[in-house]
């Protein structure tokens, strides 16, 4: 078993590391359904352009999306019949430098689809980084060593706008509910890492109480004590104690939330490291999504509304 994994192959890339996976990847698509679509969330204003996108072989484990400055949002949707009218945007996490879309994307949005709850994948802003491989890895290193000394707050990283994309896609999602059998007063987001931090600053910065996410998943994300705004939605956060990046710090987003007298569960594990997505074999980090699905349904999100 790989010890404070992803931390020290950032620090260090040894061999035996790079060949050993780090989370089993067997049933993780690499890519979206064939035939999925790709929104721009933005519609005819959106920025960037998809040709500007580099994919990268990221430890030996998956293929990650890197310079990604066109942002889309693709839609998962649960079998007929079966959608209950709750959507959850899936925000990935990559240090706003790379998307992990296989590890924390459409594998998320399956497991939510396959419960009736209609997923939609954001392929978020990121941050520009060097096309040369090499040169890509050495910066990473250096994120995730800064990240690693933050004492579980959020490390000085540059938002390419991850959060503005978010509003925009909770906007976009509202404004087509009806044709994809939403109630637009059921629409989250889970997000992971970056997106985690994504999430949050969706909540933080959304102009109106009626334009934040209506519940949120913050998934190895800091944990620092933060300012919580008012009636801010209900959040279920996880982590591993042993996560290198935001596991040496106390659980001060959720002591915030509950002083705040808002809505949080947390489910803290023993094992996982940092960046276990749908769960670290052998640790109970396996059960996180089932949790986040179960959390959901305690707050009546998986009771039929508004879906046909």
């Amino acid at each position: 078993m790989i010890r404070k994994a992803l931390l020290v192959a950032m620090l260090a890339f040894p061999a035996p590391l790079l060949a050993e996976p780090v989370l089993d990847m067997a049933k993780a698509p690499a890519d979206a359904a064939k035939g999925s679509e790709f929104i721009p969330v933005y519609g005819k204003d959106n920025p960037g352009s998809p040709a500007d996108e580099v994919i990268t072989r990221f430890m030996g484990r998956e293929t990650v999306l890197r310079n990604i400055t066109y942002p889309t949002l693709t839609p998962v949707f649960p079998r007929k019949g079966k959608a209950n009218g709750t959507a959850v945007i899936v925000a990935a996490g990559g240090g706003f430098s790379m998307l992990s879309l296989q590890n924390e994307g459409w594998r998320t949005a399956n497991a939510l689809a396959e419960k009736g709850i209609t997923a939609f994948v954001l392929k978020y802003r990121l941050n520009p980084t060097p096309k040369d491989d090499a040169a890509f890895f050495e910066g990473m290193r250096k994120i995730f060593e800064s990240a690693g000394k933050s004492g579980g707050k959020q490390p000085e990283l540059a938002n390419p706008g991850s959060d503005q994309d978010a509003l925009a896609a909770l906007k976009l999602i509202r404004s087509r509910a009806t044709e994809w059998h939403i109630n637009p007063r059921r629409v989250g987001i889970i997000g992971f890492s970056a997106g985690a931090m994504t999430a949050l600053r969706s909540v933080q910065i959304a102009p109106t109480v009626a334009e934040r996410p209506d519940f949120f998943g913050y998934i190895y994300g800091p944990m620092g004590k933060i300012d919580v705004p008012a009636e801010a939605p209900p959040m279920f956060a996880a982590l591993a104690m042993d996560d290198p990046l935001f596991g040496n710090g106390d659980f001060g987003i959720a002591s915030a939330w509950k002083a705040a007298n808002r809505p949080v569960e947390l489910h803290v594990y023993e094992r996982g490291s940092h960046g276990f997505g749908l769960g670290q074999p052998g640790t109970t980090t396996t059960g996180m999504i089932g949790q986040f699905i179960s959390w959901m349904d305690a707050r009546g999100l998986l009771k039929p509304e508004l879906a046909k």
